[in-house]
């Protein structure tokens, strides 16, 4: 029973681990979504989630509309000052972290595992199918001090957090933007040294 037992747990990690890999998100439907001033109207914050996983679709575009590219030149779907993009979009689901790549337009693979607690200090970070992760790479943001290179990445993230808030309200999904976040304990567990720094997070869900 012991045997049999040890090679449930063997056989249930590795259809875990092999099941985090690069995940290869869908094209954006550009032409749907409401009105933008129904939208704008629609907007708000919330933060009591259901811990049902996001379709496909809303997790492509979510990305997409947070920090995508929308032009051939490589230029995102918000502005960046100095065009620095300074920013890393982190994806904190139940089976791991990902990082956003807007160029290819996937989430690749950073770290298994269920880190969504070190995403806030709120109960309801756990149980959301999805914690959007800002930081900044200060390495990008040249000939300035921190206190500005804090500026200019809060900027960038207020931008992506706006995308998103508005994104939600003509989806009809909810989402809250955070500060407080175990910032030491998520960076260390995706592996991030001290030029990389935490700006801003945001619950999303349904």
């Amino acid at each position: 029973m012991k045997a049999i037992n040890v090679f449930i747990v063997l056989v249930t990690n590795v259809f875990f681990l092999s099941s985090f890999d690069v995940v290869k998100l869908k094209a954006p439907d550009t032409s749907g979504g409401k009105p933008l001033m129904v939208v704008l109207k629609n907007r708000k914050t919330d933060r009591v989630f259901q811990e049902k996983a996001l379709s496909e679709k809303h997790l492509s575009e979510l990305m997409w509309v947070a920090y995508g590219v929308n032009r051939e030149n490589g230029k995102r779907t918000v502005p960046s000052a100095r065009a620095l993009y300074p920013l890393q979009v982190y994806a904190v689901k139940a089976d791991g972290i990902y990082l956003y790549n807007p160029q290819k337009h996937i989430l690749e693979p950073v770290k298994a595992g269920d880190y969504r607690k070190f995403c806030g200090t709120q109960d309801f970070v756990e149980k959301a199918p999805l914690n959007l992760i800002y930081i900044a790479d200060y390495r990008k943001l040249t000939n300035m001090n921190d206190q500005q290179r804090a500026v200019y990445a809060g900027l960038d993230a207020a931008h992506c957090c706006q995308n998103v808030y508005l994104y939600c309200a003509s989806e009809g999904m909810k989402v809250v933007e955070r500060a407080s976040v175990k910032g030491n304990e998520l960076l260390k567990a995706i592996g991030l040294d001290e030029n990389y720094h935490f700006v801003i997070a945001q619950t999303v869900g349904y």
